[in-house]
């Protein structure tokens, strides 16, 4: 599942493997040997790839199947402006 979510989340944010090792200070050979379940980042890199992408590690390694937005740093009033947006974009909202 880690090789999976690791491409899924480069693709959705538009990252070339190049771009997502550069950010995450690995070679690009190494972002392809994860993605093709060849080697599995070490636990260090594995954090710093989900803090990367805003994810938990455990949805990362598909013990969650719903991804988390984190709101870190945010004040009260931006998180609710986040939630209002979640909810219009599913419908919800009212």
């Amino acid at each position: 599942m880690l090789s999976i979510r690791i491409k899924e989340l480069r693709i959705a944010n538009n990252y070339s493997q190049v771009e997502l090792a550069n950010a995450l200070s690995v070679t690009k050979q190494s972002v392809s040997n994860w993605e093709n379940s060849n080697i599995q980042p070490s636990i260090d890199l594995l954090i710093k790839i989900a803090d990367f992408f805003g994810v938990t590690t455990d949805y990362m390694l598909g013990r969650e199947n719903e991804p988390r937005i984190s709101v870190k740093g945010l004040s009260e009033t931006q998180v609710q402006h986040i939630n209002m947006i979640i909810k219009d974009i599913n419908g919800t909202s009212k």
